[in-house]
Formats: C-alpha cells, structure tokens, sequence
C-alpha cells in the first residue's frame, strides 16, 4: 500500500513538471498550406541559418562596459544562460563581438555568408567553448517560440512518411519561377534590416520524390503539395539533426563520405542503380547540420581534399556527394585551430584559396585578472568543492600567475610586469592614464597569445584539493608549489629560458601574496573603529587647522598648538605621500569634505580607500607591539598576548573569510616575516 502511495506522489511530481503545451507544439505537423499561413504571421520563421544565429545571439540581450574609455559590448548569451553558466566566457568581449559582427554581416548576405569562421588561438583559450555555446544555443533556441523553425515530409499513397533527410525550409518547394514575388510579400512583414532567401534547389532524394509525383499528377503541383507534411524542426546534435561536428581522425584513412554521405548499399538491389537517391545516405556532417552549424574540430588537420568540400561548401553553399550532382546547404561552418597549425596553412601556397575563404578571429587567453579568477571559480567554489576549503587568494594567486605568463615586458621605464597586471584590471598608478594603458595594449600585439593555459591551473589546484586527504583547508602555498612542480614536465613549454621565467613570476606571485595577507593582518590588528575614527578626527582637525593656518586647541590643556606635523606625516607616509605634495593631498582631503558638507553629508573615512589604508597602517603601527604577534614564532604566548591575537584572529575569520585552520597559518606567516623585520608595506 505504502508503495502505491510513493508511486502516486512521485507521479504528480513528474506530470506537473512536464510542459504539455511546449511538447505540442514542439511536436505540430500540418500541411504545406497551414504551414504557408505561419510564414505569413511569422515571417521569421523562414530564416537562413545565419540570421538565426544572430538573433539567438541578440535574444540574450547586451550590456554596454566602457574599460580605458573604449566602449564595449558584452553579449549576455556568451554567459551560457542556456545552462547556469556551465560554458560561460569571462573577458574576450572584443573577439566575441567581432564573431557577431560577423554573424550579422553573414546575416544581411554582405559576403562573410560565404566565408569559414576560423577561430585561432592557443590551447585552452574557450574556442571549442565558444562553438559549444553556438550548438547548444541553437538547440535551445530552435525549441521557443521565436527560434522556430520547420520542415517536411513526404506522405506516399501507402501513408509511408519519408522524412527530407537534409531537414530542408519547405518554401523550397515552391517553384523558382514565382519565388520572387512570394518572397517579396513575405518580406514586407519584417521590419529587421535583413531580408530573407529562399535559395537553391531541393536536396536529391526530394527532387526525386517531388519529380516523380508532380509526373504522376501530370504538372498539377498543387496535387504534389498534398502529399507534403510540415512539421516543427528541433536542432539536436545528439540526434543529428541540424548541427554537426567533424573531429579528423588518421589523415590516411579520411573519407570524404563523412562530409557528403554515402551509398546504402542494401537498397541498390531494390532501387536498381548506385545513382538512385533512394539508395544513398545523405547522412554526411555537412548534410546532417543543413539548417544550422556543423563544427570542424582541428580543422587545419584536415586532409587537402577535404579542404577543397569546405571551399565549395562555404563559397558556393554547395556539397558534391558522390553519384550526384550539386546540392544546397544552409548552415555555418565553423572551426577552430592553434598556431603552430595556422603558421603551416600560412606557409603552404596550395593553401591559399583556403586562407582567402576564411575570417580568421583570435580568441586569445584572458589578460585582465579579475576575468581569469571567475574562470576558476566556476570550478572551484563552496558548491562544488565538498569538504575542503580553498584558503583566502589561493585562487586569484593561480590566476595572477597564469595572466603575468600571457603578458609582454613593458617597454615603459619603471613598470613592472605586476604594475601591468594591475594596470589591465583596472587598478590606478600614478603616472599612468586610460590613454597610456591603450598604449601599453598596442605595444604588445601578442599578449594573450602566448603564456600558460586556463587548463594547466585548473589541473594543478586539482592536485592540490586531493593531494592530502587529512588537510581541510587547501592554501595558496600548496597551489602554487603545484604550479611550481608541474613545471618540470610541462608538454607546451619547449625551452628552459620559458620555465626559468615562469618559476621567477611565481617568485613575483608569491611576493606579492606577502603583502596581501600582511596588509590584511595589519588591517585586522587595527580594526578597531572607535580608535580610527578617532585617529581620523585627529588627522582631519591638524590638517583643518594646517590649510587654513590656524592653530588646535589641546583636547587636555585647551591651549592653542601649531598643527601636529609629526602625526599628519606619519599617516601621510603610510600611503607614500611625498613630502612636496602633503600640501596637495591635505587640500584634496579637505575639498572633499567641504564638498560633502555643501550636500549635507557626512565625512566617512571608510570610503576614501587611500585615507583609510593610510590610518589603518598608522593605527597597526601603533599596536602591534602590543599585541606581540611575533611571540607565535617563539610559540611562547602568555595569556592577555594570546587573548589579543584570538581577536585578531576572529576578525581575519570575519571580515576576511578565513577558517580557523588557514587564519591561524597566516597569523603564522605574517609573525615570522614580522620577526625578521619586514613590516613595511
């Protein structure tokens, strides 16, 4: 009884999770005339493959960026809405916008329509991502209600239904001779920039049914219409219908069947002839994804004369398969490749009809870190790791490391490699402008071309989640001694300079590690907001009296004392204000204060982020002898010392997202580099 019972249960649950409505519709047929009343209310239907891409594309919405006062477009479908972000691509907004321009010149038949996208970069980079989302995008959009799409069937006298194996438009039938005009009533009821084609002629085995019958009804094409049923068309690569992928296998053993199909053999005996369409397969990749996109993996692998199909196929939309003559496709032939394979295309002159037949678009490796640290995070986040903890920074350290790999040394004096970085993500330094930031960009036109892949990290913070089974709490050391080890056996690096300067930025790195997380200590032992709220009215009161050349009250005496100069340079030093420019600095701090006063806000030091670094030093300065962070390194503690740096340590747990395993190890850390004396930031 009990087992009726759960049957029931999860039988509701599965019936009300089904959307009959979307099935039914995803599963109409009606005939060629019902099918004519639909182009009629919804033109687009009848799109070619690349206008429908572009308007997938489009469906998902833009957002306009603008990074070094260049505007940018960033195309929301790239952040795989289809699939909760599973593919998503962070960064590259130009090569992707570049990939849709190309869609939509394709789109409005300005000649990229015939052309192969070539997407070109190193290992890694997201190319077979980016067709990936392209495929997927297509199934899903192919199933709502402004990505349908139709094609037809063929009903014998018997009621046998032979499907059109290319999944051809049904305005194909349509004779040539009056195409036009109906094209021209159909276009006057779309209001996009393009307009649509019906062009070419039926696949074989349809010309051959078509012929037949229209024999039978002795020309009466409106009797052969009525042996055609439409039908909603849903994109599946699984099942091979409107999208294709061609990976090359053994260059000797290619056959170019596995473009345009092949003979079936067993029906020859039936059919008669070799030459018969109902004795051929029409089952080839380029056949298969008529209607949408067909993806060749490693396409400059190809053997030559599956090259030369591709020149056909992309140029002239037209596929040979053997026995017979010309056919028309419509669909997006896309491929990726790395370089050494393109520097061999651009080497061999047989190729060049090829390399004319191509937009070629460099997908590059990320260059900005913040883009890179959400690369990883997809992986690597409190969802997906179980029962470990990725310590504070262990993943922006791997990234930092992998984006200093990809970039070029400034040509600029006085830049470091780790400024660029900064530079790139958006980070101020003094001296350097949105302008000179395009600069630095155009003075290395290979950035992100060369360098370590996403691929590498992604594997070596796996190694280091599972090295030790005991260790709960996984922190950037232990990462980047991965980075560090596998370095020795890396495929990709061909010389030794290329591993010396890769285990240098990880010295770089881990330098730069050093300051993060002593400067969050130090923020930690001087988180105490009464005492920097009062420190900054303090500040604020010495340099109100200073700019204004006036004297302070003393808050004990009440007598009248010239400004503290020692107090007000000893925060100013904190963030590296020279003595030449205090002057400048504290007029700035008080312009801005009156500004807010004339608003009738309130001065808050916390959101001046240089202000509230330089008090948090001074204030740190002040108390860490106090608290004697660095008897943890002579583990001799007494209580009111240990008291203290529990606090410290509760304020790192807090406001910092450390676990009490890896706040303990960097309090650790930070006391043996206090110990040695290194406490300048």
């Amino acid at each position: 009884m009990e087992a009726v019972t759960t049957n029931k249960r999860l039988l509701s649950l599965l019936v009300g999770g089904i959307d009959q409505e979307s099935y039914k519709q995803l599963a109409w047929s009606g005939t060629f005339w019902e099918y004519l009343d639909i182009v009629d209310a919804k033109p687009l239907v009848a799109r070619n493959a690349y206008q429908r891409a572009y308007d997938m594309i489009r469906a998902y919405g833009t957002e306009e960026l603008t990074r070094n006062k260049e505007k940018l477009t960033r195309f929301k479908f790239f952040a795989d809405p289809m699939d909760n972000g599973k593919d998503a691509i962070f960064g590259l907004e130009k090569p992707l916008l570049r990939l849709v321009m190309t869609l939509k010149s394709a789109s409005l038949g300005y000649g990229t329509e015939k052309r192969i996208i070539l997407l070109h970069g190193p290992v890694g980079s997201s190319k077979s991502t980016i067709v990936r989302l392209l495929k997927k995008g297509l199934e899903e959009y192919s199933k709502r209600d402004e990505g349908a799409l139709y094609t037809f069937s063929w009903i014998g006298d018997d009621e046998e239904v032979q499907d059109c194996p290319m999944h051809e438009e049904p305005l194909k039938l349509i004779p040539e001779s009056v195409r036009v005009k109906i094209l021209e009533e159909i276009n006057s009821g779309i209001k996009d920039s393009y307009k649509l084609k019906i062009e070419g002629d039926l696949c074989p085995f349809c010309r051959k049914t078509f012929s037949d019958y229209l024999r039978k009804y002795e020309g009466d094409w409106k009797q052969v219409m009525n042996h055609v049923r439409t039908r909603r068309l849903t994109l599946s690569e699984k099942d091979r219908v409107g999208i294709g992928t061609f990976q090359p296998k053994d260059e000797k053993n290619q056959d170019s069947t596995e473009l345009t199909g092949d003979i079936n053999y067993r029906k020859i005996a039936e059919y008669g002839s070799d030459s018969d369409p109902r004795a051929f397969n029409f089952d080839g990749e380029l056949n298969i994804a008529n209607r949408g996109i067909v993806e060749f993996i490693e396409i400059l692998k190809l053997d030559v004369a599956f090259l030369y199909d591709l020149l056909g196929a992309s140029q002239e939309h037209k596929i040979k398969p053997k026995k017979f003559a010309q056919t028309d496709i419509d669909e997006i032939i896309i491929g990726h490749t790395n370089e050494p394979e393109y520097k061999k295309l651009q080497n061999n002159e047989l190729m060049e009809a090829f390399r004319d037949r191509t937009v070629k678009i460099d997908i590059p490796y990320n260059i900005r870190l913040s883009d890179e640290i959400k690369i990883y995070l997809k992986d690597y986040n409190d969802r997906r790791v179980q029962g470990k903890m990725l310590a504070p920074h262990t993943i922006e350290v791997a990234a930092m490391w992998s984006v200093l790999t990809r970039l070029e040394e400034p040509k600029k004096a006085h830049l470091t490699l780790l400024q660029k970085l900064k530079l790139y993500d958006g980070k101020s330094l003094a001296g350097f402008t949105e302008e000179s930031i395009q600069e630095l960009q155009e003075d290395a036109s290979r950035e992100g071309l060369d360098g370590i892949s996403p691929r590498y990290v992604q594997d070596k913070i796996s190694n280091a989640l599972v090295h030790d089974s005991e260790q709960s709490c996984v922190n950037p050391f232990i990462v980047m001694n991965e980075l560090d080890a596998g370095l020795r056996h890396h495929s990709l690096i061909t010389n030794e300079n290329s591993r010396e300067h890769y285990r240098e930025l990880l010295g770089v790195v881990k330098k730069e590690y050093e300051n993060i997380v002593k400067n969050e200590v130090q923020r930690a032992i001087a988180a105490d907001d009464d005492a920097l709220t009062r420190l900054c009215a303090n500040y604020v009161d010495n340099i109100r009296a200073y700019t204004q050349r006036e004297k302070v009250a003393n808050k004990f005496t009440g007598a009248k004392e010239e400004p503290d100069e020692r107090l007000m340079r000893a925060i100013e030093e904190k963030i590296d204000i020279p003595e030449g420019r205090k002057d400048d600095f504290r007029r700035e701090i008080m312009n801005y204060i009156g500004a807010l006063s004339l608003d009738g806000k309130k001065f808050d030091y916390k959101i001046n982020e240089r202000l509230l670094k330089a008090l948090e030093l001074k204030l740190f300065e002040d108390q860490k002898d106090t608290i004697k962070l660095t008897s943890l390194v002579s583990n001799v503690v007494d209580k009111e010392t240990q008291e203290k740096i529990d606090v410290v340590k509760s304020r790192l747990i807090k406001d910092f997202g450390y676990c009490d395993i890896c706040a303990n190890d960097v309090l650790h850390f930070v006391a043996s580099i206090f110990a040695r004396g290194d406490v300048k930031d």
